[in-house]
């Protein structure tokens, strides 16, 4: 009997949004999801493990994968390189398996391009206030840096009208209620 393939769901939202918890909460309820693997060049952070957190590679064999285009999306973040390595997410959507990714918003764009029946997701604060009350909440950012990030958050919001779906997370289990219905439609 031949595999039905899985899908691939993209999930973006601004930082700030809870898209970690939400995710991390949505995987140990549906053991058919998986998060999807990324590479980068950064150093692992303690307890990372490689082809677990993350691929950990050079920069050379990054931009060298780059050049071959092994990649559905890549991008430079703080002097490091991410990315999500074509050859894995395909043989692993040929295995049945349903895989999620959480990138950026540019990122997203590019694996609708390549892989067009994946699945857009976008995380939307309640509110920008909500949200930059959270930003400074956390009290990890100078007054520069929360600006930059609610600016960005701006750009984001308005480039999520080219995803498929947005759930607003306003409240963590109807949040994460909304998403499970829409993957659950999706790939039953």
């Amino acid at each position: 009997m031949e595999t039905k393939k899985g899908k691939l769901f993209v999930i973006s939202g601004s930082s700030g949004v809870g898209k970690g918890t939400l995710l991390k909460q949505l995987v140990q309820k549906n053991p058919d999801l998986e998060i999807s693997i990324s590479a980068t060049t950064r150093n692992p952070r303690p307890g990372e493990i490689d082809g677990v957190n993350y691929f950990f590679i050079t920069e050379t064999e990054f931009l060298k994968e780059v050049k071959n285009g092994e990649f559905l999306e890549w991008a430079e973040f703080n002097g490091n390189y991410y990315g999500t390595k074509q050859a894995w997410v395909e043989r692993n959507l040929n295995k049945g398996k349903n895989l999620i990714l959480e990138i950026e918003t540019n990122g997203a764009l590019q694996i609708k391009k390549k892989i067009p029946d994946s699945v857009l997701i976008f995380i939307l604060p309640p509110s920008l206030e909500e949200l930059e009350h959270r930003l400074r909440g956390r009290n990890t950012e100078d007054e520069e840096t929360i600006q930059g990030r609610l600016h960005e958050v701006r750009r984001e919001i308005e480039c999520s009208k080219n995803y498929d779906y947005t759930v607003v997370n306003d409240d963590l289990d109807k949040a994460l209620k909304e998403l499970e219905k829409i993957i659950k439609s999706i790939i039953h």
